[in-house]
């Protein structure tokens, strides 16, 4: 499977590529590059072994899939990709993403390097036929609602809806109560989060892109799920996504309500 290479961008900010239609307000800190056709992931996420990541003409993946981030808009969406792909936390003024756009960032996953392509994606009604169009290749959908507005929860069922209409039937689907920093702003309970990803049947966790908490687990357990679906090796046990992250979430002692 072919690929062309980014080409290198002439600043200090790493490579780029041409943007797509729908523009982005993501800062460009980490050489994020906007929107290419040549940067798509292949529907089954496999690719030729030690291929060089888009990201890092340096840095080399095994296996690559896309994942995207949505939710109502200002639940912490772009936050929660900056604190995974860079550690860091955008305080200050806030943040919302025009359209789409994405960051890619390579995991080790027991041995294998996998590179996760994340897209950010607006969680405003004017921009969801943009959103629309990029569910149909994505692998794995992170879906946000933020702890302290509860209208983002109730809206939880709305976008379950949307991505059972336009994702793939066998999509990867966790649901992330985000903002559990803001313990005294919180108007949804943990327990209500973990009722309605049962009631759907999908795993779910608590996480703070403020303070990092749950962030990286979120990302990893992605990972190790699709890597595990892809691979299939031979006598290896099958992955339980819900057991692994109910054992990784209970073992970090977080998300107390």
């Amino acid at each position: 499977m072919s690929r062309k290479k980014s080409q290198k961008s002439r600043g200090s900010g790493g490579s780029s590529s041409s943007s797509s239609p729908a523009a982005s307000s993501l800062p460009p800190k980490d050489g994020g590059k906007s929107c290419s056709p040549d940067s798509q992931v292949p529907l089954d996420g496999v690719v030729v072994p030690g291929r060089p990541s888009l990201s890092n003409s340096a840095e080399f993946y095994d296996l690559a899939f896309k994942v995207m981030l949505v939710g109502d808009s200002g639940v912490g969406k772009t936050c929660l990709l900056v604190r995974f792909k860079d550690g860091a936390f955008l305080a200050g003024s806030f943040i919302s993403t025009v359209g789409i756009d994405f960051r890619n960032k390579v995991l080790n996953v027991d041995g294998v390097k996998v590179k996760l392509q994340i897209w950010d994606t607006a969680g405003q009604e004017r921009f969801r036929s943009v959103t629309h169009a990029y569910y149909r290749d994505a692998h794995a959908l992170l879906l946000l609602y933020d702890v302290t507005n509860k209208t983002s929860f109730d809206n939880i069922k709305a976008w379950l809806t949307e991505i059972h209409e336009y994702a793939q039937q066998d999509v990867v689907v966790m649901l992330l109560g985000n903002k559990v920093d803001s313990a005294h702003e919180r108007v949804v309970k943990k327990e209500e989060g973990e009722k309605l990803a049962k009631e759907y049947g999908v795993p779910f966790m608590e996480t703070s892109a403020k303070t990092g908490l749950n962030v990286d687990l979120a990302f990893m357990a992605i990972g190790k799920e699709l890597k595990h679906r892809s691979m299939k090796i031979p006598n290896e046990p099958k992955f339980k996504l819900h057991e692994y992250v109910k054992k990784e979430v209970k073992g970090s002692g977080c998300c107390k309500s």
